[in-house]
């Protein structure tokens, strides 16, 4: 107990509340890096997954490039990146690598959104005279909303875990005083460390399920009464 008494006096220290390599300034980088790479992720996931989504081409491929991408080793890849693109580029090779990493949960939550939508409303749009263009923007892109947040959910996550071990090509976040603290054996640090990273998981993870619940409480009841979600958009 004295340990995590010590760790939690460590994170509350003043020197640890400011400067350059304070706990804001790590916290600010940490999801500086997070957003970022989620955000590209989503773009080049979002538009593929609807497409496959929607059309219902492509999905055996995306399903075997999702599983793929999965088992990659996140410190293996972003080491073997920053090798590719060189010391002077760790930044650019590490945010590839966060990148590749969010594309897989945001690719099957966008895809499988849609795929889960109720076909009758989906013929019964198509009945009304919608145009595809319509009937993807109308009712398969609210009715997929769901499970397109959960892919964001489980990608940001990712990402905060990877962005850790960032730290290990010297770039920042909270995962450095895990890295620093293991190379001095102070356990103190290593496990204030851990409990910051842990906190703000938890944080984030909180604030998706508020969305996603939000979001799905919007969606049921559409779904429930069918072709009447083309009536309420």
């Amino acid at each position: 107990m004295n340990l995590f008494g010590d760790a939690i006096a460590w994170i509350f220290s003043p020197e640890r509340l400011g400067g350059s390599d304070g706990i804001p300034a790590a916290l600010v980088a940490h999801l500086a890096f997070t957003a970022t790479a989620v955000l590209i992720a989503a773009a080049i996931a979002v538009p593929f997954g609807w497409a496959i989504g929607h059309t219902g081409r492509g999905r055996e491929v995306a399903v075997a490039v999702s599983g793929a991408a999965r088992a990659l080793p996140s410190f293996g890849l972003m080491l073997l990146l920053v090798l590719v693109f060189g010391v002077l580029h760790k930044p650019a090779a590490a945010m590839v690598a966060f990148v590749l990493l969010a594309i897989p949960s945001i690719l099957a939550g966008a895809y499988t959104g849609l795929q889960a939508i109720d076909r009758t409303v989906i013929d019964a749009g198509k009945a009304m005279g919608m145009t595809p263009w319509q009937v993807l923007w109308r009712i398969e892109v609210p009715l997929g909303m769901p499970l397109l947040v959960g892919g964001l959910r489980a990608a940001t996550l990712q990402v905060i875990a990877t962005v850790t071990l960032a730290a290990y090509v010297a770039l920042g976040g909270l995962g450095q005083y895990i890295i620093t603290g293991i190379a001095l054996r102070d356990y103190t640090q290593v496990l204030a460390g851990a409990m910051l990273v842990t906190a703000l998981a938890l944080v984030v993870d909180g604030l998706f399920a508020l969305v996603q619940r939000a979001v799905r409480s919007r969606v049921s009841p559409r779904q429930g009464r069918a072709f009447d979600a083309t009536l309420i958009s």
